[in-house]
């Protein structure tokens, strides 16, 4: 999995998921989920976290954390180590419980939209998963592993104190109240009902949108494209103020040109009229892919597993094959005019 991007400020918020190393489950029993939840909650603890959203599947957990202070990095690490450990020394186990690292991607919450999407999102996993079937009567309140029957749906004096349904509930117009918990639910239940199991809880996407915007599924970034021209800019100002040789491999530049590429990709891809299923269906060796990661290889510093993964070219040493073959030969023509247009524009 490519790595994802580290970009830490106060008042964040971020979509957190892993998974089980090699997708492997992460909870044997219900001891287990009780064990994680409260370390969760030892960790908002120390680092003053609210969590808006959770939900605990078989090999992998979700996370909307607001972050007071710009402490993400420190207290994922805490969290996802202590984990480990305690499950290792409860089921005499050795070695890592996680995968090689946690998703974490920046969301702009102060847009209701963003922030309500993504808590339905959450939410909806176990509809997603068929573990609950509305539609042969269940309902998420079925499902005890999440943030609506262990948190939502009860009054405020029951709740863990790190738990930020109020502002989930206010985002919707709705009292923190029982007649307002009651309509959270129904409002889960009927989307798990009326919408297809596969895209319950995922937001539509006009066709007019950008094409370049991040996605719940895929980005480093949950809003808009302003939003992440925002970030990008954050990070720069950063940046702009390590100008020695060790800059290159500084996390800040690292977290930069991560973001660079991510962003030309998307333009790129838009340019060429690739969708998601397209760049799945193209072979690693494609002209358009090879540009596109000629253009991120040639110009930022993500390595190239992240471009094998991002254009899904197959791995780094086909990345670096296909990069070499046309290292002394002239351009691909067979582009299509308006991908050979970005490409030059972005040169100039």
């Amino acid at each position: 999995m490519a790595r994802s991007i580290r970009i830490e400020i106060p008042g964040g918020f971020y979509h957190v998921m892993a998974r089980g190393n090699r997708r492997e489950k992460i909870y044997a029993d219900d001891d287990d989920r009780r064990f994680f939840l409260q370390t969760l909650s030892e960790a908002c603890g120390m680092t003053g976290w609210r969590v808006h959203a959770w939900v605990l599947m078989g090999n992998h957990y979700h996370l909307l954390i607001e972050t007071p202070e710009p402490n993400l990095v420190e207290g994922m690490k805490w969290l996802q180590n202590t984990v480990t450990r305690r499950f290792n020394v409860r089921h005499g186990k050795w070695g890592r419980l996680f995968g090689d690292r946690y998703k974490a991607v920046i969301v702009q919450a102060e847009e209701s939209g963003y922030y309500r999407a993504l808590l339905d999102y959450i939410h909806l996993n176990p509809v997603r998963a068929r573990i609950i079937q509305p539609r042969r009567g269940q309902s998420v309140m079925d499902f005890p592993w999440s943030s609506v029957a262990g948190g939502y749906a009860l009054p405020g004096r029951k709740r863990a104190k790190w738990l930020a349904a109020d502002a989930g509930l206010k985002a919707f117009g709705l009292a923190d109240t029982t007649p307002g918990r009651r309509q959270f639910v129904e409002r889960l239940d009927r989307r798990a009902v009326e919408e297809e199991v596969d895209r319950c809880g995922l937001p539509v996407v006009a066709q007019e949108v950008d094409g370049r915007l991040s996605n719940l599924q895929r980005g480093w970034y949950w809003g808009t494209q302003a939003f992440a021209e925002g970030l990008l800019k954050i990070v720069h100002t950063a940046s702009e103020r390590l100008k020695s040789r060790t800059y290159r491999s500084a996390p800040e530049r690292r977290s930069h040109d991560e973001m660079q590429a991510e962003n030309w990709v998307q333009e790129g891809l838009l340019a060429a009229g690739l969708s998601a299923t397209d760049v799945t269906r193209l072979p690693g060796s494609d002209p358009q892919k090879v540009a596109l990661a000629r253009l991120v290889w040639e110009n930022t510093t993500v390595p190239q597993a992240w471009i094998a993964e991002r254009l899904e070219m197959g791995s780094a040493a086909n990345v670096s094959q296909q990069l070499s073959r046309g290292k002394h030969a002239s351009r691909p023509r067979n582009l299509p005019a308006p991908l050979r247009q970005f490409l030059q524009s972005v040169k100039k």
